[in-house]
Parts: structure tokens; sequence; C-alpha cells
């Protein structure tokens, strides 16, 4: 019989976070495991101005694909708020990413080999320990606690 997969997708546990986050979407939860911040604390409006002033600035570019570094115009605007706190950082080295996860596993594709050690804080971030796992490095503090709490 052909495999499909590589070895180290064989591997690879169910995403933990992804069952963690069905639960805590529910919403008679209150789980710290998943990472969620409060929903009532996303700055909405503000988003809704930015997301305006990029459309009306850069319109149909601001959807297309771009480098894969990210929006350039982004990547200035970072650039320019590293300048005022007094640091220089060339848009040139901005990584913009859709979240901690493509962070990560950009960093364990360039920095880990298989058995590398990895050390994580315990309990870890899940989203962490999922992204780099796949690299197949060695937890240096691997026994995770996970409390979920049901509010009534």
């Amino acid at each position: 019989m052909t495999r499909i997969f590589s070895d180290r997708i064989e591997g690879v546990p169910r995403s933990f976070l992804r069952e963690i986050l069905k639960t805590a979407l529910q919403p008679q939860i209150i789980s710290f495991a998943g990472g969620l911040p409060a929903s009532d604390l996303f700055p909405v409006d503000e988003l809704a101005e930015a997301a305006s002033a990029v459309f009306a600035n850069d319109g149909p570019a601001a959807l297309q694909y771009t480098s894969s570094e990210g929006y350039l115009p982004l990547r200035e605007w970072v650039s320019d708020r590293y300048a005022a706190q007094g640091l220089q950082v060339s848009a040139d080295n901005i990584l913009i990413t859709t979240g901690s996860q493509q962070g990560l596993d950009l960093l364990g594709k360039v920095l880990l080999n298989e058995g590398d050690p990895v050390a994580i804080e315990e309990p870890g971030y899940f989203g962490a320990i999922q992204a780099l796992g796949i690299f197949q490095a060695k937890w240096l503090f691997k026994h995770i606690d996970i409390y979920i709490w049901q509010g009534s």
C-alpha cells in the first residue's frame, strides 16, 4: 500500500487547540485554556475606521496578493512606530503574519531540527505546542495542566 502522508504528519495528534476552542466558544463557558480575549474588548470601531482608511487610500491593492513579507504600507507603518520609540527597524526587516500560529510555524521551520530542545512555560501556550510540535522538537517542560471552568 502506498503511503500518502509523511512520517512527520502521521505522528501529529489531533489539534488539541481546535478541540479546546470548540468548547471555549460556547457562551456559557469561560475557558482560560484557549487564550481567547474577551470579545467585548475588541476595538471594533477603531478597526472599522482603520479598514475604511485603508480602502479609501489603497482600494483594491489592499486586497490583492502581495509579497510574502506582508503589505508594504503596513510594514512601513510598523517601522515608523518603532522609529518613534527610538528603534531603527527597516520595513524590509518586518514580517507581517496572520497570527501567532503562522509566526511560530515560520520560526519552527527556520530554527528547529528534529530532536532540538524547546523550553516552554508550564502550562504552555497550546498554539505554540501545536505549531512547534510538528517539527519533532524535544520539549524540556512537557507537563501541562488544563483547567476549564464552567460558570453558571
